[in-house]
């Protein structure tokens, strides 16, 4: 069978000839490209997927979100000053600033000053948000379509859920606790309002050719636990995963830190399947264990291969049976899919990615 045609029937609840085999490699290719080891167009060409075939992974994901975000009433300014990059928003109700800084050693960019830094914040990003337009911007995902082929499946983007969006970019977890406390009213009102303005661009993305729809959540348990998630996930995910599957496509979520304080919830969604799932040593459950989450939900889970262990970091001897003992878990049941958790990092080892297909080959058939 190809990558596609497992992939398809793992996630319409069906058993392939073996558990499919699917990575993310978009960190390692902008490593690969910064180093000038690729072309700057490497990751939207035929040749990154002739990559994937090379090293026989699955392709499913390269960051996309289908629809543009058109800021209307504001003043915006963006600048780069070395390594820094700036953004101000004047609105009516106040102006906002955030700084991202790039690292040359892990090859991406973190915040150094956020968006919404305190309650003085929440007028003016309620009223960029009640103001946000959303235009479809499907080119890149037919774009994929016709390349993609038998290596894998077409995923977009959904926006993260709007408090997924604050934990992850606009605010950071410390002030969302303290602005929450101080003024419930205030944050939940705020709160509101990025929930119709990303309703509006979760349905342009959900129209996308997408096949798959994710809602890229970065969650980790110890960050956002079983209250936040009742409060300000459960509503939105749960939502939006039955539109999805309504349009005929799979849905999923991007949860790629520690997994028991918040699994069993994520689990009952409805999900199609939770992405990027880590495991011991790396993650906070063996694999093992993962199934006892379940309960009784059909949700595929993904993942199982920790970034890390695809580096020079681990010895070959220890990579061969971490995957190994993966894979005897995975191959007794079809709602699993082997996956990287969450990315092969910049100083990846080409000759790991691909002994991973020579491993399920040899150890991945079903049972």
């Amino acid at each position: 069978m190809t990558p596609r045609e497992r992939i398809l029937k793992t996630l319409k609840g069906q058993k392939a000839d073996q558990v499919p085999w699917f990575g993310d490699l978009d960190y390692w290719a902008t490593a690969l490209i910064a180093q000038g080891q690729r072309p700057p167009d490497f990751k939207a060409s035929d040749e990154y997927i002739e990559w994937h075939r090379r090293l026989g992974v699955g392709f499913y994901l390269q960051g996309y979100f289908p629809y543009q975000e058109i800021i209307q009433g504001c003043e915006v300014e963006e600048w780069k000053e070395g390594e820094l990059r700036y953004r101000r928003i004047r609105t009516p109700q106040g102006t906002l600033e955030e700084c991202w800084k790039w690292s040359d050693i892990t090859y991406s960019e973190a915040p150094i000053v956020r968006l919404v830094k305190s309650l003085k914040d929440l007028p003016a990003y309620r009223y960029l948000f009640e103001n946000m337009r959303y235009e479809p911007d499907y080119a890149f995902a037919k774009k994929r379509a016709q390349q993609v082929g038998e290596m894998g499946v077409v995923l977009c983007y959904l926006p993260r859920t709007p408090f997924m969006r604050m934990v992850a970019i606009d605010a950071g977890i410390e002030n969302i606790v303290m602005m929450h406390a101080d003024d419930p009213h205030a944050f939940t009102e705020t709160f509101r309002a990025l929930v119709a303005s990303e309703d509006r661009s979760s349905q342009i993305a959900v129209e996308s050719p997408a096949e798959i729809l994710m809602m890229p959540e970065n969650l980790t348990a110890e960050v956002v636990g079983p209250r936040f998630f009742e409060l300000f996930l459960r509503d939105f995910q749960t939502r939006w995963s039955k539109r999805i599957i309504a349009a005929g496509k799979f849905s999923c979520i991007h949860m790629d830190g520690t997994l028991k304080g918040l699994l069993r919830e994520e689990s009952g969604i409805g999900l199609t399947f939770i992405e990027a799932m880590t495991p011991q040593p790396v993650g906070d459950l063996s694999i093992q264990e993962w199934d006892r989450y379940r309960g009784g939900a059909e949700v595929i889970y993904w993942g199982g291969i920790p970034g890390s262990y695809f580096t020079p970091a681990v010895s070959d001897q220890e990579f061969d049976r971490h995957v190994k003992e993966v894979l005897s878990v995975m191959r007794r049941d079809r709602r699993y899919v082997l996956g990287v958790a969450d990315q092969v990092p910049p100083d990846g080892l080409e000759r790991r990615v691909a002994r991973v297909r020579q491993l399920v080959d040899d150890h991945g058939a079903y049972a």
